[in-house]
């Protein structure tokens, strides 16, 4: 008989007697334990829901969303939290359907393409966007303008609310725009029958005249323009008024040669410095009814090779991004904040929520290097 083979390991190399391989012992996947997620509310939270588990009404709850100066922190916070726990998501659609609103406010303003203009939408559309409101823009022209003192409908269906900028539409137009359905707020011109914010023009310019006096400054002269509006209250006049007062208070006068027009432009200020320069008298110092006609000022003084603060003194108004960087003394007014202010009235307005009264804007002066002593 033959004998088997043993393979070294010991047991026999046969098929048959070749033990089972040991079985590894099996591995139980891990148990990964996810972060508990709150169930969603059954079906869709309404602002009626957000309002009762903040305990406040849906109108605070409107004026929470969108940041309003006159919902305390506490109260929005709460509100804030209430809006988290139900997920509750506006939605605009069903709010056109329900309350017949577009959810757009036309804003109407006479130059679109200027600094002033520009900021000022940026405020006003940073609150309507909170508040999922859509802005439409249009031109102040004046046969916009004679449309909207009308009550033109065509206006008045593309939009819940007006914001007029600049306009100057006076009392007796603004009688007939408090009698439309469709509410107007005014920025930039006080008025008793319309919710208006604006600046103290005239006041400002009595800050530059004061500051300029104080330096020792008698040949003074005042560059504007827009002279042609067909207003008789506007920027230009309220700063012209209020700058001419001052200096007739302390015994001067703009003399007829130092009034030049500069166009509210950068290059129409530095056209207007320019001529100062060539009388045989310049002014030692010069007050622009704007920044953007000052910096073309500064530009025109340095050309001349004459410095800026001590042999022409300089001071604007408005306060623009790129003033400090110049070295620019001016007349600051919160322009973007006044648009932010102007677009929550609007929303009161929509509310239901907003007394007709004049908010008044304070303005400061801010004394930068562009201004000193006459030499």
């Amino acid at each position: 008989m033959r004998t088997p083979i043993v393979h070294p390991s010991g047991w026999p190399r046969s098929r048959a007697a070749r033990p089972p391989p040991a079985a590894e012992p099996r591995s139980e996947p891990p148990v990964i334990h996810e972060p508990a997620i709150a169930a969603p509310p059954v079906g869709r939270a309404t602002i009626e829901d957000v309002a009762r588990e903040a305990g406040v009404s849906t109108a605070t709850v409107s004026r929470a969303l969108r940041h309003h100066p006159y919902v305390a922190e506490s109260t929005r916070q709460r509100v804030l939290s209430a809006v988290e726990r139900l997920q509750y998501v506006a939605n605009a659609n069903a709010a056109r359907l329900a309350s017949g609103q577009s959810r757009t406010v036309g804003m109407v303003a006479p130059m679109l393409t200027s600094w002033y203009t520009s900021e000022l939408t940026v405020g006003v559309e940073e609150v309507l966007t909170q508040a999922r409101f859509d802005l439409l823009i249009g031109t102040a022209n004046s046969a916009a303008r004679e449309r909207i003192f009308r009550g033109d409908a065509r206006f008045q269906q593309r939009v819940d609310g007006v914001i007029l900028v600049d306009v100057f539409c006076g009392e007796e137009a603004a009688g007939r725009l408090a009698e439309m359905d469709t509410p107007v707020v005014v920025l930039g011109e006080q008025l008793s029958r319309l919710t208006s914010v604006s600046i103290d023009n005239s006041r400002g310019a009595r800050l530059a005249a004061k500051h300029l006096l104080e330096l020792g400054h008698t040949r003074i002269a005042l560059v504007g323009g827009h002279t042609n509006l067909d207003v008789a209250k506007n920027v230009p006049t309220e700063r012209t008024a209020g700058f001419r007062d001052t200096l007739a208070a302390a015994g001067l006068r703009v003399q007829p040669q130092y009034l030049q027009d500069g166009d509210f432009t950068i290059a129409g200020g530095r056209d207007a410095m320019q001529r100062l320069l060539q009388l045989p008298k310049p002014p030692t110092a010069v007050f622009f009814l704007s920044d953007e006609m000052a910096f073309g000022a500064l530009q025109a003084v340095r050309e001349a090779g004459l410095r800026v603060g001590h042999d022409v003194s300089i001071v604007g108004f408005d306060d623009h991004p790129v003033a400090e960087a110049m070295g620019l003394t001016t007349v600051r007014q919160p322009v973007r904040d006044i648009g932010r202010l102007g677009a929550r009235l609007m929303l009161d307005a929509l509310d239901g929520y907003a007394p007709t009264r004049h908010h008044p804007i304070e303005v400061s002066l801010i004394e930068r290097i562009s201004t000193g002593r006459p030499a």
